[in-house]
């Protein structure tokens, strides 16, 4: 596929490592040619410098044949009108645009087809609120992934010393909780990922990603490990985009407050929200933190621009006594640095969220929904099985007959509003969404073959 990316920044840089990997063509464009550079040594792909909503810029840059552009720059306005340009002049079939302001995503018929011609919008920070808030609902969690509009969930969870399960084989899960339809769907120890068997036993500190119906999460995550407390007190740092969105989104159900730095900004937020307590500080102060009451904090988020500020501020929230702290983290390096250490339980990469959202458009196959796992080495997909047992290599046959590429697994089946899990003996019927989870990416063309509805199947 040939796809032009407009924006070498933390999505665009993101987006391109992604799919240079899958064997796309990808030419990214941007205004900063030392940026460039940095992108054309370590990647497979082409560079055109200069300001992508310029038709001879996108010309440079093969629009005339390309079979997408993805418009993500820092700029809304620049992204919705490279769109437009590219369908006018060029006709690009598909247009992929970042768009942050509410102002904007909150008239939807300014993107109607007969508008702005703009068939996919991505908004990180909505994305970011949503995972959030998905973590925010199971404490506990590593990661939680939703999947056929939230009726199955995929759910990483670290085991700990006195979980029921830890110790056990897998096969036991069955007995641990009876009536629970679960799966696991991979394991990851120190770093290794283990394909889940029968007799595989769960040892304290493995990374357990299991599958199940959004009701059942929480009784399957209680056999992994001591369940914590619901959720009650929550403190944002950052009265930003995401952090504004954040406090509303849940300030209904929770005691929220939120720290801003910037005295109009404050001003602002406070006016739009209803519920939440908003102090005007720095969050990395030690005494306001204590001043608020940070050791009965439940939650704290760290969701600033700032790397540095959400790493320092989580890492006094914790000492002082927050039970779990989540920071924005913007630097694939800092993510990894994060996720050894004790004092920030989860690192949140606002490129790893956009990446999954925007990968659902760009599969082959009918593919629903795509989940990142891993910082991008590993994928969840939700595959959508078309055609009968003569044009496809899934549907009609067991799921032990269908010839799965090495590291992957199936871990449900949605089918219609039931939720089945995943056995040897399971049959793949027309229209069934298969939730399946990759431990290595680079099997993901085979994967995506499978799913392919061929004239005849051989």
């Amino acid at each position: 596929m040939k796809i032009i990316i407009l924006g070498a920044g933390q999505v665009g840089g993101t987006v391109a490592a992604n799919l240079t990997s899958e064997d796309n063509d990808i030419t990214v464009v941007d205004r900063d040619a030392q940026i460039l550079q940095g992108l054309q040594d370590r990647l497979d792909l082409r560079t055109v410098l200069g300001n992508g909503t310029h038709p001879a810029v996108l010309e440079r840059a093969g629009a005339d044949d390309a079979d997408m552009i993805i418009a993500v720059t820092d700029s809304d306005e620049a992204n919705m009108v490279a769109c437009q340009i590219a369908s006018t002049l060029f006709h690009t079939p598909s247009k992929i645009a970042r768009v942050r302001a509410v102002e904007y995503l909150s008239h939807p018929q300014i993107f109607a087809p007969d508008a702005l011609p703009i068939d996919v919008l991505i908004s990180p920070e909505q994305l970011v609120t949503q995972y959030v808030r998905r973590l925010i609902e199971h404490p506990g969690a590593l990661q939680v992934m939703d999947f056929a509009d939230g009726k199955v969930r995929l759910v990483g969870v670290r085991a700990y010393y006195g979980g029921p399960l830890v110790g056990q084989e897998l096969r036991t899960l069955r007995e641990h909780v009876p009536g629970v339809q679960t799966r696991v769907a991979a394991i990851y120890r120190r770093g290794s990922a283990i394909i889940p068997e029968g007799d595989t036993v769960i040892e304290a500190g493995d990374e357990v990603f299991f599958v199940a119906a959004r009701k059942n999460i929480r009784a399957v995550m209680s056999e992994l490990r001591r369940l914590d407390k619901p959720v009650k007190r929550i403190m944002l740092a950052g009265g930003g985009n995401i952090g504004t969105r954040l406090a509303k989104s849940l300030e209904t159900r929770y005691q929220v407050k939120i720290i801003e730095r910037d005295a109009r900004q404050c001003r602002m937020i406070a006016d739009e929200l209803k519920k939440t307590i908003v102090l005007h500080g720095d969050a990395a102060d030690e005494d306001l933190l204590l001043e608020e009451n940070i050791e009965n904090t439940d939650v704290f988020c760290a969701l600033t621009n700032d790397d540095e500020a959400n790493i320092l501020s989580g890492m006094l929230a914790k000492r002082r006594g927050a039970r779990t702290v989540m920071a924005l983290i913007n630097r694939a390096a800092y993510v990894d640095l994060i996720q050894s250490s004790d004092d920030i339980d989860v690192a949140i990469s606002p490129q790893q969220a956009t990446i999954g959202s925007l990968l659902a458009h760009i599969r082959r196959g009918d593919v629903a929904t795509v989940h990142s796992l891993r910082r991008g080495a590993a994928e969840a997909i939700e595959a959508i099985a078309h055609g009968d047992a003569g044009s496809s290599e899934v549907v009609g046959r067991r799921i032990d007959q269908i010839r799965l590429p090495r590291g992957t697994t199936i871990g449900a089946i949605v089918r219609g509003d039931e939720v089945v899990m995943a056995h040897h003996d399971t049959v793949i019927e027309p229209e069934d969404h298969v939730i399946l989870f990759l431990v290595d990416k680079s099997r993901l063309a085979d994967v995506e073959k499978l799913f392919s509805v061929g004239v005849t199947f051989l």
